[in-house]
This record gives structure tokens, sequence and C-alpha cells, in this order.
């Protein structure tokens, strides 16, 4: 198997952990760092409809719950963890109709707080593909 040097440093930051699998593709990553999922934008079929700004945390910091999107229009959603399709350069996610306006979301805010709040330093954060996270200690 020969593997494409350059296109293997040529990938975005996102993953901690990428694996080469047989015949020279890429896996998705297991594990995310924080710092890296902040920094992606979110797609709908190639078109990017924001970025992720902050993530939401159960309040015993143990799971991602989704992320705080900033769209294009400047205003503030709510993306469920659930829904959101990681890749290694983006967060993807199958309809637009799964953003919730942070009104609409009483439920995972009573049950969350975010990264911010809980001062995470993000890039010492992992995030795994469940929504399992690691690294920061709940208040």
């Amino acid at each position: 198997m020969r593997i494409d040097l350059e296109a293997v440093r040529a990938l975005p930051p996102a993953a901690v952990s990428t694996r080469l699998m047989g015949g020279g593709g890429l896996e998705l990553a297991d594990e995310y760092s924080a710092e890296a999922l902040l920094s992606l934008p979110l797609r709908f079929r190639g078109i990017e409809l924001g970025r992720s700004v902050d993530l939401l945390v159960a309040r015993d910091a143990t799971r991602a719950l989704g992320f705080d999107i900033l769209c294009g229009d400047h205003a503030h959603r709510f993306l469920p963890f659930a829904v959101a399709n990681l890749k290694d350069d983006a967060i993807e996610i199958e309809s637009p109709l799964v953003l919730l306006d942070f009104g609409e979301f009483g439920f995972y805010r009573e049950q969350a707080t975010t990264l911010s709040e809980l001062n995470g330093e993000a890039g010492e954060v992992v995030v795994e593909r469940d929504g399992s996270i690691k690294g920061i200690t709940p208040r």
C-alpha cells in the first residue's frame, strides 16, 4: 500500500486520531479536540451555513449535547450533537431544519452548560464520536 504523505499533511487539524485504512483511504477520527471542533464550518450539501462557536455540554461535563452555531445571518442556533455528522473538515447536517433557535431548545439549555462557561481550555478537551468528553472537570 502506497501512502500519499502530501495528502496526509494537507489534512485539517480536526482529527486527533485519524488512522489509515487498508486501500489507502482515511477513516474518520474516533476523537476530536474541542478546539478543532470549534473551528469547523457547518455545511448542508456543501453549502456553508455557519461556524461552531461553543460546545454545549451536560452539567456533569461528561457528554457533549450540541453546538452553538453562528449562522450566516448572524443568529446563534443550536445544533444537537446527535444529528451532527463530524467530518475531518466540517460538521455536516442532512437538513437545516435540525438547527434550533435558542428560544426553542429549553430542554437542552436546562440540562447543559457551555465549554466557555466552564472555562474549559478547548485545546485540552477531547470529544469522542459518541459525545463522551475527556479532559474537563465539572464545577
